[in-house]
C-alpha cells in the first residue's frame, strides 16, 4: 500500500525535477514584465560567449558552490560587474563578508539590478536577483544584512567580474 506521504513526496520530487529551462523562461519572462532588456541574445549567442560555469548561473538560474568563488577573498577597491554583460553591479565600498561563502553587498550600484519572486523550491519564496541590462541571473537577496539597508545581496562570483581601481 501507498502512503498518502509517498504520494506527496512523489508528487513534490516530479515537480521539482520538471524542465529547468523552462524556469529560467519563467524567470526571464517575469523580468521582461517589469524591465526593458538591453541585450537580448540567443541561447546559441550566450552558451558561445560565456564559460559553462557563467552559462549555467547567468542563464539557467544555476548556484555555484558555496565557498569556490576567488571574489570570496577579494578586498581591493574596485566594481563588480555582470559577467554577462559587463554592466556595474556594486561597489567593493558596500561588499562585506557575510559567512554563507558567496560574494555578499548591503546594495546595489543605483538602476543596475532588477528583481523577481523565486519559487523554485517548494514552500519557500525568495527574492532573485538579475542584472537589469541583460536578465543574467546574479544570485538573491534577504533581510538580514548589516546597516544601513538590513539587506545581504548573495551573488554568484562566477555571474561577477571585478575590476579593481
Amino acid at each position: 500500500m501507498i502512503s498518502r506521504r509517498k504520494i506527496l513526496l512523489g508528487g513534490a520530487v516530479a515537480a521539482a525535477s520538471s524542465g529547468v529551462a523552462s524556469l529560467s523562461n519563467v524567470a526571464l519572462a517575469q523580468l521582461a514584465s517589469v524591465t526593458k532588456l538591453e541585450i537580448v541574445k540567443s541561447d546559441e549567442e550566450w552558451r558561445h560567449e560565456l564559460t559553462a560555469e557563467q552559462y549555467a548561473v547567468l542563464r539557467r538560474r544555476d548556484t555555484e558552490r558555496p565557498g569556490t568563488s576567488p571574489l570570496n577573498q577579494e578586498s581591493r577597491p574596485g566594481t563588480y560587474l555582470c559577467a554577462g554583460c559587463s554592466l556595474p553591479l556594486f561597489s567593493s565600498s558596500t561588499k562585506y563578508e557575510s559567512g554563507t561563502g558567496w560574494p555578499s553587498f548591503w546594495a546595489p550600484i543605483e538602476g543596475a539590478i532588477a528583481t523577481t519572486e523565486d519559487r523554485s523550491f517548494l514552500f519557500l519564496v525568495r527574492t532573485e536577483v538579475h542584472c537589469r541590462r541583460c536578465g543574467g541571473h546574479l544570485g538573491h537577496v534577504f533581510k538580514d544584512g548589516p546597516q544601513p539597508t538590513g539587506l545581504r545581496y548573495c551573488m554568484n562570483g562566477v555571474a561577477l567580474k571585478f575590476v579593481p581601481i
